[in-house]
């Protein structure tokens, strides 16, 4: 009888637990759909009475949503090579190599990670200003790469730990070259850490606020992020077409992690840091 009872109750937490995490996304798509009359009625609902589109055509006629979202793609992609390459490197260094204070090193770039992100903007506006970067894709992707290093030099550290280290030493005895072991071997075996963090630097990318305000102001490098804000007029924000924007706006990453879940998930556990 405890089983069952235990059982029913998990049950019942599981199912409160869906609904709290699913049920935005619910309401998102719903009021996407309704038309002011009925976002303001004080008798609230879940189920628009038409399916009607015309917040979705708002949404895109008002901001060039698109072109944000374009910038968006551009800057997640940049920050993903970017920190992918110099991570993956520097955590294969410092596995392979005999550095001094190694594990100093590791601490003070995990403290580093800790900093908030507001205390960096003052001086990377000032230091963009000075050298041309300010407003520019490149600039905000190099920046979103540098911050998301830490994360991936300690993951990276603890996946190329399980690399058995008498494989490189057979491909250096067949001639293999560094670079050669590097993407011939290392990078094939690292595929899954290397590619659930890529996702997770993309997906950090995109949805960065706080820098894409600052630094790309310009709508022509406005990132979709920061467009989303630009709906409100005279006080009084439009949730219909906000809905029908901030949906349009998610469903690629949506769909990215619904068909990458289970890569990203191995690829975190494979790359737990381990001593």
């Amino acid at each position: 009888m405890k089983s069952d009872a235990k059982k029913i109750i998990g049950s019942f937490m599981l199912i409160v637990y869906l609904f709290i995490m699913v049920f935005p996304m619910i309401y998102l798509i719903s009021t996407s759909f309704m038309t002011d009359s009925e976002l303001s009625s004080l008798i609230p609902t879940l189920i628009p009475s038409s399916f009607q589109l015309d917040n979705y055509l708002q949404a895109i006629s008002r901001q060039p949503l698109f072109t944000y979202m374009a910038n968006s793609l551009i800057v997640s992609l940049l920050s993903v090579a970017i920190a992918m390459f110099i991570g993956v490197l520097a955590a294969y260094g410092l596995v392979r190599y005999e550095i001094k204070l190694k594990k100093v090193f590791l601490l003070f770039i995990l403290a580093i990670s800790l900093l908030p992100t507001i205390t960096l903007i003052n001086p990377l506006f000032k230091m963009y200003s000075q050298i041309g970067l300010l407003n520019s894709r490149i600039g905000l992707s190099l920046i979103i790469a540098v911050l998301d290093l830490p994360m991936i030099i300690w993951f990276m550290t603890a996946a190329i730990k399980e690399i058995p280290i008498s494989i490189e030493e057979s491909a250096e005895l067949d001639g293999a070259t560094l670079f050669q072991t590097l993407f011939r071997i290392i990078f094939p075996l690292l595929k899954s850490s290397f590619f659930s963090l890529s996702i997770l630097v993309f997906i950090g990318a995109w949805n960065n606020y706080l820098l894409s305000q600052v630094l790309n102001q310009f709508e022509s490098a406005r990132t979709v992020v920061v467009g989303m804000t630009l709906y409100q007029t005279d006080n009084t924000i439009p949730f219909g077409i906000v809905s029908a924007a901030a949906l349009v706006t998610v469903m690629p990453l949506l769909i990215m992690v619904i068909f990458f879940q289970k890569n990203i998930l191995g690829g975190i556990m494979q790359g737990g840091v381990k001593e």
